[in-house]
């Protein structure tokens, strides 16, 4: 993606978590380490994924993460979640991180930092997996 294209780029989907970066959550070089924007990204998918699937979800995979730019420390982090497909137990979520400096630095503009797709599959008490009901606040099935 160019840098014209990502300017012109808005946030897909729904504000799922926001949250904002702290020293603890850094690597060796400054930067927010990657675990952390992909662990607040699962975190945002599972609110997702539990509240279409109206239940306990896992994560079962994350396909096609691209991390664009670093994140520094005082960044706001936005985590938006889009519903891409629910089949009979599972549901994928495109997950993106945007994130603007608002302490220190104040930036306007909000910059992508990373994208994926995480499938969750939704399980009943005994962790197996269990059919993921219609939710019209959501989807419904034809």
């Amino acid at each position: 993606m160019s840098v014209d294209e990502q300017a012109k780029r808005v946030p897909g989907g729904v504000l799922a978590l926001r949250t904002l970066t702290m020293p603890r959550d850094t690597n060796p070089h400054g930067d927010i380490f990657g675990g952390w924007i992909l662990s607040q990204m699962d975190i945002a998918g599972g609110l997702m994924s539990s509240e279409v699937s109206k239940g306990r979800t896992v994560t079962v995979s994350v396909d096609h993460l691209t991390f664009r730019r670093p994140v520094r420390i005082g960044d706001t982090v936005c985590v938006y979640a889009e519903l891409l497909r629910v089949g009979n137990s599972s549901l994928d979520i495109k997950l993106e991180v945007w994130a603007r400096q608002l302490v220190g630095a104040y930036e306007a503009e909000r910059q992508l930092v990373t994208e994926g797709v995480f499938r969750y599959v939704a399980i009943d008490e005994e962790g197996k997996p269990r059919t993921v009901a219609d939710n019209p606040g959501f989807f419904t099935r034809s």
